[in-house]
């Protein structure tokens, strides 16, 4: 059966971005997130300006540094014009006063250059369910739930019965595991039952942060083994 997610229409993206191999580089990580589709790439704020005066756009992947002036300065000028595709900003720059600048401009995230393919996906999942979320908060609680889905460094809320320390903990072992491990190895090196190991690691691959593959050599059912994907 088809889930509700699955009939969301596609978050359409405008890469702006001045160099042309990191613009190609940005559309192909665009493309690789289900949900999402790269309508055009501009290398200026001025191409970006004619792109969107004739493509309908949802997002903006914004470099901030660009040949005809600042991103957030492109950011003003498109919400003057009547434009609110929200912006995900790039930027090698770690001035804070940029970032609380970009807030009143419609930019939701920020991504650090250099950035993985998993940092990025990271961030559009986020962006995407913020912008699924549907119907009024009936608290504080929902409203500050919704801002946590862009703003935390993980997910806004755990599955029941998982908590934010052990998952840590659990993250932490396999990410100092390059080669991978098995939930057998995990919980003897978190401290933790092999089960509930199991039940962490399956939560990484879920939220696309570890991936799963069979480990044989053994006779018998072979053992899954683990591996950390995100950057």
């Amino acid at each position: 059966m088809t889930g509700a997610d699955d009939r969301r229409p596609e978050i359409r993206v405008l890469v702006v971005e001045d160099d042309p191999v990191a613009a190609d580089a940005h559309a192909h990580y665009v493309d690789r997130v289900p949900g999402f589709r790269t309508v055009g790439k501009a290398h200026s704020g001025s191409e970006a300006r004619r792109i969107l005066d004739r493509t309908a756009v949802d997002l903006l992947l914004l470099d901030l540094y660009l040949p005809d002036g600042h991103g957030l300065k492109l950011a003003r000028t498109l919400r003057a014009a009547g434009h609110h595709a929200d912006v995900i900003a790039v930027t090698s720059a770690r001035d804070l006063t940029v970032v609380r600048e970009g807030v009143s401009l419609g930019v939701v995230q920020y991504v650090l250059k250099p950035f993985t393919f998993a940092t990025l996906r990271d961030r559009l999942v986020r962006y995407a369910e913020f912008r699924g979320a549907a119907g009024e908060a009936d608290s504080q609680d929902e409203v500050d739930r919704a801002l946590a889905t862009l703003r935390s460094p993980g997910p806004a809320a755990l599955p029941k019965g998982l908590s934010a320390p052990t998952l840590e903990r659990v993250t932490q072992t396999l990410r100092s595991s390059p080669d991978g491990l098995t939930a057998t190895v995990a919980a003897e090196t978190a401290g933790l039952s092999r089960i509930t190991a199991r039940r962490y690691l399956e939560h990484l691959v879920t939220t696309g942060r570890a991936a799963r593959s069979p480990q044989y050599g053994q006779v018998g059912r072979p053992e899954l083994r683990y591996t950390w994907l995100s950057g």
